[in-house]
């Protein structure tokens, strides 16, 4: 999904409407298969456009052509994905990427509801954001936002309100030990009067075969209910063979007093949890998979009790709901703070958190990847998903 640009690409002009980019894809020291990718584009501007593409001369299988994301660098107007089926290591492929102008279909599609945006494909949810505003009478279940997540087949695997742990929700950010100016809030439980508050929607994909992605901008609150950063978070699903990749962008911006983001590694940072079944029914059949290897059933690591749980590349937990088994995977950067400090706990969270300050000046920019599937993961396929993380694909204009 992220690609490392050698060459700014340069827009040529053909016949009729149509825009002709030509794009050489370099799969580096990596074997690359079914791997998203992302090209940078400039395009004319108050247009949309739909898009075919050919690699190798052949057809290179669905192309969508949507706004640049949240980590982009910033020159360019739009992004065309594709997935790249396959490409040996040392090998390069040529694509070529036509535009034509249009509106673009497919099947994932965001719908809006009160309260809720839920992403489609097809018929199955992928992701749903929950979003509500914060109610007094109902705190407990509109003082954060976060997102849901589902299997492949549209089964939900994470976990909302209330249950062990009500303020543990999906996918979630936050820290528990959060300081600006003479202030130190919880803006992890979101005790007092902290809380994070749904401010509005910055992009969202349309419908398209390839991409589900939005941005939503979030109001980080403390005493007295006072904003004391925002942050831009953005979510992205890839439906591929054999599961589902997401990724976790957040750009968080202080509006005033430097933030010092700080806590433990059971409450603070970027997490999973899993569904509350996970707690009730199956956490002696929880695994953790790790770099050095498959945890035993049932059992967990956590620093600081283990030192050496920091900085790890990727964990990944199975985990059982509605009788199946499914892992998630967790990618981390090394451009993410460090150090890294892990957590597991069977009954169904995991996660990292780091302790950092971050000011107005120099907003803090972290990227993860969360991989969903079925069945249980070897630490070697866990490990692949990592490095085309970290190592993508480069891209070329000749």
């Amino acid at each position: 999904m992220g690609v490392a640009m050698t060459c700014f690409l340069t827009l040529l002009l053909v016949t009729g409407a149509d825009l002709t980019f030509y794009v050489e894809v370099a799969a580096g020291k990596l074997d690359r298969m079914n791997e998203p990718v992302g090209v940078p584009l400039t395009l004319p501007t108050g247009k949309t456009f739909t898009a075919k593409g050919t690699l190798d001369g052949k057809d290179v299988g669905p192309v969508a052509v949507v706004a640049p994301r949240l980590a982009s660098a910033g020159k360019e107007t739009a992004e065309a994905w594709f997935v790249l089926p396959k490409l040996e290591a040392g090998k390069t492929a040529k694509v070529q990427l036509t535009l034509s102008e249009g509106t673009s279909s497919g099947d994932l599609v965001w719908k809006r509801e009160k309260d809720i945006s839920t992403l489609y494909n097809g018929k199955s949810p992928v992701l749903r954001y929950e979003h509500a505003a914060l109610d007094e009478t109902k705190r407990e279940a509109t003082f954060k936002v976060y997102h849901h997540a589902y299997s492949p087949e549209g089964v939900l695997l994470t976990k909302g309100v209330g249950g062990q742990y009500t303020h543990h929700r999906g996918l979630f950010y936050g820290f528990m030990k959060t300081t600006y100016g003479k202030e130190t809030v919880d803006i992890w439980h979101c005790k007092g009067q902290t809380h994070q508050a749904h401010k509005e929607f910055a992009e969202e994909t349309p419908a398209n075969p390839v991409i589900g992605r939005h941005r939503v901008k979030i109001d980080w609150n403390g005493n007295g209910g006072k904003t004391f950063a925002v942050e831009e978070r953005e979510l992205a699903a890839f439906p591929l063979p054999g599961g589902t990749l997401i990724e976790f962008t957040s750009r968080l911006t202080p509006t005033e007093a430097d933030v010092k983001l700080d806590g433990d590694p059971q409450h603070a940072g970027f997490h999973f949890r899993a569904s509350n079944e996970v707690n009730d029914k199956t956490k002696n059949e929880t695994i953790y998979i790790r770099p050095d290897g498959v945890g035993k059933p049932g059992t967990e690591t956590n620093w600081p009790s283990n030192k050496k749980h920091i900085n790890l590349p990727w964990l990944a937990m199975s985990f059982v709901v509605g009788g199946q088994r499914y892992t998630s995977a967790y990618l981390d950067l090394p451009t993410n703070p460090k150090e890294s400090r892990f957590s597991e706990r069977t009954y169904g969270r995991f996660g990292s958190y780091f302790v950092t300050t971050v000011t107005k000046e120099k907003p803090l920019t972290v990227r993860y990847r969360v991989w969903l599937q079925k069945g249980q993961m070897t630490p070697e396929s866990v490990a692949a998903l990592d490095k085309a993380f970290v190592e993508p694909v480069t891209l070329t204009v000749k």
